[in-house]
């Protein structure tokens, strides 16, 4: 493993866990245009479930290549839409998507199977099964 890719904002603090754990750089996409990151960019199209908003996703060119071989980090899995985007990323630069950690993962919702149905890896914290009545309940595995 060469990097961790996560996106702005709520990524950041577990990527950089498992960067610090790791040993290995931890790059960012950035969900809003910025004054400095404008040109040589790797751009993806992200729709968020929660916000129920698109934006796309840019990290730099000179951040990730073809020799990088990416761990995705995210907070939650609901859709997983935010990871496609991530390794969408990766796979411009001709880099190798590894796995994806998830911290709390929607497991009613159809992100993992989606992911899963790529050949992607999926790993997570925490599975929720279900939010009814109140009450949370864990996939047991």
């Amino acid at each position: 493993m060469t990097k961790i890719i996560t996106i702005e904002a709520s990524g950041i603090a577990p990527a950089v866990m498992a960067g610090l754990e790791l040993g290995v750089p931890v790059i960012f996409a950035r969900k809003y245009q910025s004054l400095t990151l404008k040109d040589d960019l790797y751009r993806s199209k992200v729709f968020s479930f929660t916000k129920q908003t698109e934006s796309t996703i840019a990290i730099s060119k000179k951040h990730i290549n073809a020799t990088d071989k990416v761990l995705v980090i995210d907070d939650f899995l609901a859709n997983g839409q935010a990871a496609l985007g991530l390794a969408d990323l990766i796979h411009q630069a001709d880099a190798e998507v590894l796995g994806i950690g998830i911290v709390i993962e929607k497991s009613f919702q159809p992100g993992r199977d989606i992911l899963l149905e790529k050949g992607y890896r999926v790993e997570s914290l925490a599975r929720v099964k279900s939010l009814a009545n109140g009450t949370v309940e864990f996939v047991r595995d």
